[in-house]
């Protein structure tokens, strides 16, 4: 089947659950979406907000203590909200990303020549008494490298190893710096190797159709083109340029004339970085003016189906920054109602 730019819009905006809100738990909604970006506390609270009929963010504080919820280095090379049972099962599949970290980031360059076992065992008993800060954490692997200044080594040790941001990291209004810990440690259980093949289904599921490209770009994982040609379960679309759109065979298509709400994502969202092109919900003129020189300069608007916008918090306030064209009268209706829904969240 041949997929309009528009349709394929509106259906991953509808598994996204962004053309309606759904009754799930936020801790539901992170495994059905593989996880939410979660680089800034604030982004994952708004991206469950988007989404969910109702959301008491203190639920997401409880489940980071009670550890059915965990932030951790994954995909992209970049902190994740994840339910517990992906947490032990992503971060090996996506070492590879973190690998790539090593030979670009200046933050460990300093640390390169380390030889890995011998960090890896340093590591263990470090952290064998309990979690440690990023500050102690470094300055205790420094007593075992002293020639390698403590800073790379913390650097080190959060890419090559499965290390977890404890709370209070990313509880809702939680203050305190970042705590690590070995994620099967604090979770109690092992680490598990992923089904591939799976994991390519749950992506389909919350953002297909798509390509082997596109779920490179989601996870940061290269050489899938062999698992999903593999797949004989998966059906085959085209967008409007011809190129091969696989996807779940229950997956559900929605009309591309579908109403898509204004909605008030974060700086950061799965939802536009999750696909090779990124163009399905931004047009890339309107997405540079949204991007500075280190990264996102703002919260996202979005406005039938698009990013449309810039938005930012000002004394528990939602302010508008900018809009990328003019909003209709109905539009602006919409965006006065997320505004107060979001603005009733942010006063929790």
């Amino acid at each position: 089947m041949r997929l309009t730019r528009r349709r394929l819009n509106r259906t991953l905006l509808r598994r996204q659950h962004l053309l309606e809100r759904v009754d799930l738990t936020p801790a539901e909604l992170c495994h059905h979406l593989v996880g939410l970006q979660a680089q800034e506390n604030l982004p994952p609270y708004l991206g469950l907000a988007a989404r969910l009929v109702d959301l008491d963010p203190h639920s997401v504080s409880r489940g980071l203590e009670d550890r059915s919820l965990v932030r951790l280095l994954c995909l992209r090379g970049t902190i994740h909200l994840l339910v517990a049972d992906d947490a032990l099962m992503l971060r090996s599949w996506t070492q590879s990303r973190q690998e790539q970290e090593l030979r670009s980031s200046q933050n460990t360059r300093p640390a390169l020549g380390v030889d890995r076992a011998a960090f890896g065992a340093a590591l263990s008993a470090v952290l064998a008494e309990g979690a440690l800060s990023q500050k102690a954490l470094s300055a205790a692997l420094a007593e075992s490298f002293p020639d390698v200044p403590p800073a790379a080594l913390g650097q080190l040790a959060r890419v090559v190893a499965p290390l977890a941001q404890l709370p209070p990291r990313g509880t809702w209004k939680g203050s305190g710096g970042v705590v690590y810990q070995y994620v099967d440690r604090w979770l109690g259980r092992p680490l598990v190797e992923p089904d591939v093949e799976e994991l390519v289904r749950r992506y389909l599921r919350a953002f297909g159709p798509a390509t082997a490209a596109d779920v490179t770009t989601w996870s940061g994982v290269t050489r899938l083109g062999p698992v999903l040609a593999g797949m004989d379960d998966l059906v085959r679309h085209e967008d409007e340029e011809g190129r091969v759109l696989l996807d779940v065979a229950d997956g559900d298509l929605a009309d591309e004339d579908a109403p898509a709400p204004v909605r008030l994502l974060g700086c950061y969202d799965n939802l536009w970085l999750s696909h090779a092109a990124r163009d399905r919900v931004t047009d890339p003129a309107k997405r540079a003016s949204w991007s500075g020189v280190n990264g996102g300069t703002g919260h996202t608007l979005f406005v039938d189906g698009m990013l449309e916008g810039i938005w930012c918090v000002e004394d528990g306030r939602v302010r508008v920054v900018e809009t990328l064209r003019p909003l209709t009268r109905s539009e602006r209706a919409e965006l006065d109602e997320e505004t107060a829904r979001v603005e009733a969240l942010l006063a929790r």
